[in-house]
C-alpha cells in the first residue's frame, strides 16, 4: 500500500488557569490555548494532512465547564475533510464523565474518541492502537497490550499513548512507566505519545509531539506539533517539528564580571527582533559579580524594558556586588547612612557569614544605594 501521513499532537490542555502569572498575562495565554484547534486545522490544510492523533490531554481538568467542551468540539467540528483521533490523558482520563459524554452526544463523525484499545482502521491498511487511560493514575502501562493486538498483515500499525517513558523517580519505579522500546515490541511503525510537553524523540520510531502551547519554562521555544510520514510498513518513519506556538518561552542566563558592559551584555541575550517581544516570555538568572554602579544600570535597563514582553522575570540572587572605594561616598560622607553604609558592607564581605546573610546585606546596600541616586534626582 502507499504510505501515511498525519499531524501527531498532544497535551492541549485547554483551560489551563495560568494561577502562577499576572491576570493580564494569564488572560493572554489562556487565549492563545483557545487559538490551538484552528492552528493545527491550518497547519493540516497546509500540510495536506487528513488525521490528526491527539495522544491525550486535550483538557486541563477533568471538569471543565461545558462551554469550553461545546466550543473545542465545534472548533473541531469545522474541519470536515479532517478526521481527529483522540484518546483521554490524564488529566482528562475516561473518569471525566462530562468532557466524554458531551462529546459523545455532540461530537460529529469526523471527531472520535477511542475509549478502549481496540485496534481502529483509519485509512485503508492503517490502524491506530489506542491506550486511554482510564483514570488519572492507572498503576500499570496501558501500551503493553499493544503487543497482543492483532491487525491485518502488512497494515500499519500506529500505537496513541500517553505517559512517561523515562522513569523520574528512580527511588519509587513506576509500573505505568512504558519501556523506550514498545514500538519494537508491539511491531508498531509509530508511537505517538503524549504527557512530555517538550517534542522529543525516544527512538527513530516513538516520540513525543510536545505541547502545542508551551505553559512552563522548563520547555523552552515555541510550541510544536510533528508532521509524520511513513512510506511503507517496517520503513523509518519522518517526524518534523512544525512549531505553532504563539508564545516563546525563554529560560536564560547572564554570567557577569565587572569588565563587561552589563547592559549591553543584557541587550545582546534577548532576541534581536523586539516586535516579537510582546509574545515572548522570559526567566532570566544573573550570575557572577559587577561593580555598583553597573547593577543599577542593569536594574533600571530591566525595569525599562520588562513591560514589552508578555512575561518578564529575573532572579539575582547570584548577582553578587563589587564595591569599590568611593560607592559608599556615593551614599554618604558622613552620618548616619555612613555608617549604615559601612556596616552592611562589612556584613557582606565578611566570609564568616553563612552566604544567605551576604547576599541580604549586599541587597540592602544596594538598595540604600539606589534610594539615595533616586533621592538626588
Amino acid at each position: 500500500m502507499t504510505g501515511i501521513r498525519f499531524l501527531h499532537t498532544s497535551d492541549l490542555h485547554l483551560g489551563k488557569p495560568y494561577g502562577r502569572f499576572d491576570e493580564d498575562v494569564a488572560a493572554d495565554l489562556r487565549q492563545a490555548r483557545a487559538e490551538i484547534i484552528p492552528a493545527l486545522i491550518k497547519v493540516a490544510n497546509a500540510q495536506a494532512v487528513e488525521h490528526i492523533l491527539l495522544a491525550g490531554d486535550t483538557f486541563d481538568q477533568e471538569v471543565p465547564s461545558p462551554r469550553l467542551i461545546r466550543q473545542t468540539i465545534t472548533a473541531m467540528a469545522e474541519a470536515e475533510q479532517l478526521n481527529w483521533w483522540i484518546i483521554p490523558g490524564n488529566h482528562d482520563s475516561l473518569t471525566a464523565d462530562l468532557i466524554w459524554q458531551t462529546f459523545r452526544e455532540h461530537a460529529p463523525e469526523n471527531v472520535c474518541v477511542l475509549r478502549d484499545d481496540t485496534p481502529v482502521a483509519i485509512s485503508d491498511g492503517a490502524y491506530l492502537l489506542p491506550a486511554p487511560c482510564p483514570r488519572r493514575a492507572p498503576g500499570y502501562d496501558l501500551t503493553e497490550a499493544m503487543e497482543h493486538k492483532d491487525t491485518p498483515e502488512g497494515a500499519f500499525r500506529i500505537g496513541l499513548a500517553h505517559g512517561g517513558v523515562v522513569d523520574f523517580r528512580p527511588d519509587e519505579p513506576s509500573t505505568e512507566t512504558i519501556p523506550p522500546d514498545r514500538a519494537e515490541r508491539a511491531n508498531l511503525d509509530y508511537l505517538a505519545l503524549g504527557d512530555w510537553h517538550g517534542a522529543l524523540e525516544v527512538t527513530p520510531r516513538t516520540h513525543y509531539s510536545g505541547a502545542p502551547e508551551r505553559d512552563r519554562f522548563k520547555h523552552t521555544g515555541r510550541g510544536t506539533c510533528l508532521l509524520v510520514s511513513i512510506a511503507s510498513t517496517g520503513s523509518v518513519p519522518e517526524a518534523v517539528r512544525i512549531p505553532l506556538g504563539k508564545y516563546d518561552w525563554q529560560e536564560l542566563e547572564l554570567p557577569l564580571s565587572p569588565g563587561l558592559d552589563a547592559v549591553f551584555n543584557l541587550m545582546e541575550l534577548l532576541p534581536d527582533d523586539g516586535s516579537k517581544w510582546r509574545n515572548t516570555l522570559v526567566k532570566l538568572r544573573l550570575q557572577g559579580y559587577v561593580f555598583l554602579d553597573q547593577r543599577m544600570a542593569l536594574m533600571e535597563q530591566l525595569r525599562r524594558i520588562a513591560p514589552e514582553f508578555c512575561h518578564f522575570e529575573w532572579h539575582d540572587h547570584q548577582l553578587h556586588t563589587e564595591y569599590q572605594p568611593d560607592d559608599l561616598d556615593q551614599i554618604a560622607r558622613s552620618g548616619a547612612l555612613r555608617i549604615a553604609a559601612e556596616a552592611l558592607k562589612e556584613e557582606a564581605d565578611d566570609a564568616d557569614l553563612a552566604r544567605l546573610d551576604r547576599d541580604i546585606a549586599d541587597a540592602a546596600l544596594t538598595r540604600l544605594y539606589s534610594l539615595v541616586k533616586e533621592a538626588a534626582q
